[in-house]
């Protein structure tokens, strides 16, 4: 599976902190796991994938990486997963499509895109399950999709304490929402919301907001 211009985003907006414990729900192929460890090279990283063959590449990628020993990667669905303790941090860009129709001829991307394996409500019990008391969960999603799960979040209690809608330039909508959860209470006026621009108007020169965001990561940057 391609790295996705969205999720590479994500990765390098995540502020992980003083976070120990890091839980990647749905890692793929490792992106974001890899991209936490290249950030905080002081973490500990579990990276649960539910699909076989994903999992193998995501245990390739880690192991031809520098931060092999910081991650460890799990063949599990999440509902099964019980490591015996909770995280300091989860992330997750999990499947997102809830009702849009299946792709016959790309399994792979079905499992990855398509919530059959991982639907909302399942991820909220999750990371309700798994997260610490004073923990934050980041999460990916396309921007409609994203607004379903915040009134899902909202109704199980969760405080949405920051957003970010991701254009491909001014003038274009949205079309990615990252957002980061906690337990804590809070009032709508206090979430932080931004908007980040992939491209300059013309659509071809990167945002400059969007290159300092990602120059750890894109070599031609």
């Amino acid at each position: 599976m391609k790295v996705c211009t969205d999720a590479s985003t994500f990765g390098a907006w995540v502020k992980i902190g003083a976070s120990q414990q890091v839980l990647d729900i749905g890692t793929g192929t490792g992106l974001l796991a890899l991209m936490v460890a290249q950030k905080c090279p002081d973490v500990c990283i579990d990276a649960v994938e539910y699909d076989e063959k994903t999992a193998m590449q995501a245990h390739a990628n880690v192991a031809g990486s520098p931060f092999s020993e910081q991650i460890r990667v799990i063949h599990t669905a999440i509902q099964d997963f019980n490591p015996g303790r909770t995280y300091d941090c989860i992330i997750s860009n999990p499947p997102f499509f809830q009702s849009d129709l299946r792709s016959v001829e790309n399994h792979l991307k079905n499992v990855a895109h398509h919530a059959d394996t991982l639907n909302f409500a399942d991820l909220i019990l999750s990371v309700d399950r798994l997260l610490s008391t004073h923990g934050h969960f980041y999460v990916l999603l396309p921007t409609d999709e994203g607004a379903v799960f915040l009134q899902m979040m909202t109704a199980q209690g969760w405080f949405l304490e920051q957003s970010v809608f991701l254009h491909h330039h001014a003038g274009k909508q949205a079309f990615r929402s990252f957002m980061r959860f906690s337990r804590g209470q809070g009032t709508i006026d206090q979430v932080a919301e931004s908007s980040l621009y992939i491209y300059e108007k013309d659509g071809i020169t990167y945002d400059r907001a969007f290159k300092e965001l990602m120059k750890e990561y894109y070599l031609k940057l």
